[in-house]
């Protein structure tokens, strides 16, 4: 029944695939070594850490947990994949080496054994001599030609372990694959993996007829520690006859590489003074072969230490970690600063005879501690100041530290413990030379202290170490010498408040303001005082003395008084070298008296000319202050009796009234409205103000019309009758200017002027600035001297003088050329009208400015001024007549009428 049950269940897995065909190889599953006994072949010499071989377990239920074990756990080891390495180094007997592995079930603690005999490898002694192992392909599942049969285990194929390095020969035969199948059938055998038919190809070939595994060159395991090939067998069809099995060759590690420092040079650091057994640094070397086997397992030891001082030995190494540390004291910066360690490393656990090594330098530095204190290069440094000095260096303090420049156990500080109770010192060190600066931070007086003696002491930045105390050299004293010097003297007390009623007459003493001169030890003469500010100009202050005087009446209302007070400021003065000079100040508190009367405010006021509520506010202002000024009394006079008549006053408050119509009507127009104001001073004050009230008609509104508007804004009726009479006597003016301008124009053209306003010959103000030649540049048209009768009407210019340098507003006349001879008479007319116009115009030039008359030269039709008198001549002519025309024709009567001078 079971065979046949077996046999459906085998059928039924062929039709699903892996998973369920896992499952169906399961059902013949069973637990533990697939062999009782395993051998195998490794070479004589083993090697700690080196993989032996690897054990198969085979385990139904894939989540067994199993530990392997060994009967000999001194020697050999099985790790958890199965794999067995040598625990230690050591040599093969020639008789096979037996031990038990064993797995245990670590939930179950089911336990399984194996026997595993190791047998040494045959001394070499040529290719024919060495026996190969064979490794037989597993059987076949079934056979198509008989019913189903258990199936055979597959073979766990131990490692092959081949040593890196080899020298040959090669090809090197390694094993034999054969498959029990090659009786009956032609096989072809290969192999596939790394180092086979995939990179790097070529290393391991098989004989495809024989079987043969072998390799082809030297390996290296710090390239590739295992391959991992698979064998295939197939008929001459190349039909799989056999399952492939897997052929794991392990590269078994050879000294061959040594030690390699991660660095040629270390450097580290120890505080000096460091007790034995302080760390210092940690030096790290590689090897690249196997770590876990001797090949790889380093030793470090120092060889030489320099300098030698204090010690030889004044570090050690840990042998397998490298760490280094002190071993002995007497570490000193001041004395070594630095130690140079050379370091070897040793594989073969430091075996000096086999193992490798190799050498790296460690360089310790020792760092500097606070072990030495500041040590002063004096006991008493000297200093001094001048008095009223700050911010001056008055000593420098040195000091000497043995430690490392510009660390915190060099750095000094310094303070002051004794000498200067009121802390007019500060010591500050020099970042650079680590000195200390005395610098004087409060003004000192010579006057009070000559000389100050300062205890100092100095110390780091940092502790000192322990053990070490101060010396005495830490401790100094400054003598600082005060020096006198001439201080400005000062006013006592400053300012100086005196009170003091307002209307001091001038004349009066006011006070003595006077000055201190702080040199006591100075031959000074006596201070002189001078006035400095004195807005108002009221006070002077006697030189010598300090006397101050008044030189006009105080005055409260003053505006250079401020909330009473009046400032002046004064100096005083010393004749010292340099001489110095102080101010005070002078406040004087005004007094306040009833000097002022009050006055009505406002000056001028509306009201309607009805009896209507429409009264005027109105204020008294007082310039003087309580008591002297309200409450205030109001009334109004008793003559004129119009003015009680016709108007009535009520005080509404202490500084305020009301003023109304008495009556019911008043014509409109402007009153003055006297009122008097009476403050509340003792004795009182009182004046007469004028209100000046315009009276106009209103609308229903209460409100003046627009004219009344307009003469309520500021203009009476006596002001706007001025401005019309101004107006009408302007009108008239302008209206007579006219009428004489149209005269003037009706005279000048009835006597045929020949002067064109636009030429006018006056005297003319002349640019003498410009540079010229004189007269003879002056463009003049003298075409007006011709004869008047020739000139066309309509050539008339309008009536009126012009200056030369007048920009003319018609163009000029064309005048036609004149050849009768001109008529003097004609001329003398022009001539007195241009000296009634001279004499009469405001804006004519000076008496003594230069005017053309003439213009002689050729083609002039005027000819020459001598034929106003052509019967005599001119020697002969009397010019005194011109003396009489005024002041611009007596030059030309004195040129003329001098004689032969």
């Amino acid at each position: 029944m079971c065979p046949i049950i077996l046999a459906i269940l085998h059928k039924f897995c062929l039709a699903f695939q892996a998973p369920i065909k896992a499952t169906c190889e399961d059902l013949s599953c069973k637990t533990g070594f697939p062999e009782d006994v395993h051998s195998a072949v490794v070479s004589r010499s083993v090697h700690g850490g080196q993989p032996l071989l690897n054990v198969r377990f085979r385990s139904c239920d894939g989540n067994k947990k199993i530990h392997f074990g060994s009967s000999e756990p001194e020697d050999f080891r099985v790790g958890e994949d199965g794999v067995v390495y040598a625990e230690r180094s050591f040599q093969l007997s020639a008789e096979p080496t037996e031990f038990v592995v064993s797995a245990q079930d670590k939930e179950t603690q089911e336990e399984w054994q194996m026997k595993v005999k190791l047998t040494p490898e045959p001394a070499f002694a040529g290719a024919s001599e060495k026996k190969i192992e064979d490794i037989v392909f597993p059987w076949q599942q079934y056979k198509h030609s008989s019913p189903l049969k258990r199936q055979k285990r597959d073979w766990v194929i131990p490692p092959i372990n081949l040593p890196e390095n080899s020298r040959g020969p090669f090809p090197q035969e390694l094993v034999r694959i054969r498959s029990d199948r090659d009786k009956s059938l032609s096989l072809r055998y290969s192999v596939t993996g790394p180092g086979a038919d995939q990179p790097p190809t070529g290393i391991f070939i098989i004989n495809p007829i024989s079987g043969q595994l072998s390799v082809t060159k030297p390996l290296d395991r710090e390239q590739i520690a295992s391959f991992h090939l698979r064998a295939h067998a197939v008929d001459v069809n190349g039909n799989q006859v056999e399952n492939p099995i897997d052929i794991v060759i392990n590269v078994i590690d050879m000294n061959d590489n040594r030690p390699e420092f991660l660095h040629q040079v270390w450097n580290g650091t120890v505080p000096e003074g460091s007790k034995p057994g302080t760390y210092v640094m940690t030096v790290t070397a590689i090897d690249a072969d196997d770590p876990n086997a001797q090949n790889g397992m380093l030793r470090y030891r120092i060889l030489s230490q320099a300098p030698s001082s204090p010690s030889p030995n004044m570090f050690t190494i840990n042998n397998e970690t490298g760490d280094i540390i002190t071993v002995a004291a007497g570490l000193d910066r001041e004395k070594v600063q630095q130690y140079t360690l050379i370091i070897q490393a040793t594989d073969m656990e430091g075996n000096p005879t086999y193992g490798l090594s190799n050498t790296a330098t460690a360089v310790i530095t020792v760092t500097d501690v606070n072990d030495n204190p500041p040590e002063f290069t004096a006991m008493t440094f000297y200093g001094e100041v001048p008095e009223n000095r700050v911010d001056v260096i008055v000593a420098n303090l040195t000091v000497t530290d043995k430690d490392q420049p510009h660390t915190p156990a060099w750095n000094a500080m310094y303070r002051m413990t004794g000498g200067d109770p009121t802390g007019r010192f500060t010591i500050l060190t020099d970042p650079n030379s680590n000195d200390g600066l005395v610098t004087v931070v409060k003004p000192i007086d010579f006057e009070t202290n000559r000389m100050f003696v300062l205890t100092v002491a100095a110390e780091n930045q940092v502790p000192l170490a322990k053990g070490i105390q101060h010396p005495p050299q830490s401790t100094a004293t400054v003598s600082i010498t005060v020096i006198d010097v001439n201080e400005s003297p000062y006013f006592v007390p400053n300012p100086k408040l005196v009170r003091q009623e307002e209307g001091l007459l001038a004349g009066s003493t006011l006070t003595t303001f006077t000055a201190q001169d702080p040199d006591r030890y100075m031959q000074q003469t006596s201070l002189r005082y001078s006035k400095l500010s004195d807005p108002a100009n009221w006070l002077k202050i006697d030189p010598i003395n300090g006397q101050i005087t008044t030189t006009a009446v105080l005055d409260r209302e003053s505006i250079y008084v401020q909330n009473n007070m009046y400032n002046a400021t004064f100096l005083a003065s010393d004749n010292g070298i340099p001489p110095m000079s102080g101010t005070g100040t002078l406040q004087i508190y005004l007094l306040d008296i009833n000097d002022n009367a009050p006055q009505v405010n406002p000056k001028e006021a509306t009201t309607c000319e009805t009896l209507q509520p429409n009264a005027i506010n109105i204020t008294a202002v007082d310039p003087d202050i309580d008591p002297n000024a309200g409450p205030f009394a109001f009334e109004l006079p008793d003559t004129p009796a119009s003015i009680k008549r016709n108007w009535t006053i009520v005080r509404i408050s202490g500084d305020h009234a009301q003023l109304s119509l008495r009556i019911r009507f008043l014509e409109a127009g402007i009153y003055d409205v006297p009122i008097v104001i009476t403050d509340s001073g003792n004795p009182h004050a009182s004046s007469t103000s004028v209100l000046k009230v315009k009276v106009c008609q209103c609308d229903i509104n209460g409100d003046c019309t627009d004219v009344d508007r307009i003469v309520g804004a500021g203009l009476g009726t006596g002001a706007i009758i001025a401005i019309l009479l101004c107006i009408i006597i302007l009108l008239i003016l302008v209206l007579m200017f006219v009428v004489w301008m149209k005269r003037r124009d009706k005279e000048r053209q009835a006597k045929q002027l020949l002067i064109d306003p636009e030429d006018d010959v006056r005297d003319n103000i002349l640019k003498y600035d410009e540079e010229g030649g004189g007269e003879e540049d002056q463009d003049y048209d003298l075409s007006q001297l011709q004869q008047p009768d020739t000139v066309e009407p309509d050539a008339i210019k309008p009536v009126g003088i012009r200056r030369l340098d007048e920009r003319p507003i018609h163009a000029e006349p064309q005048y036609p050329v004149r050849s009768a001879a001109p008529h003097p008479g004609d001329i003398g007319d022009f001539i007195n009208e241009g000296l009634k116009a001279a004499d009469n115009d405001p804006t004519a030039p000076p008496y003594d400015s230069l005017l053309v008359f003439d213009y002689e030269g050729s083609g002039s039709t005027a000819g020459s001024l001598s034929s106003l008198n052509s019967s005599s001549s001119g020697g002969e002519q009397d010019y005194d007549y011109l003396n009489d025309w005024g002041p611009r024709f007596k030059k030309l009567a004195d040129m003329y009428g001098g004689g032969d001078d």
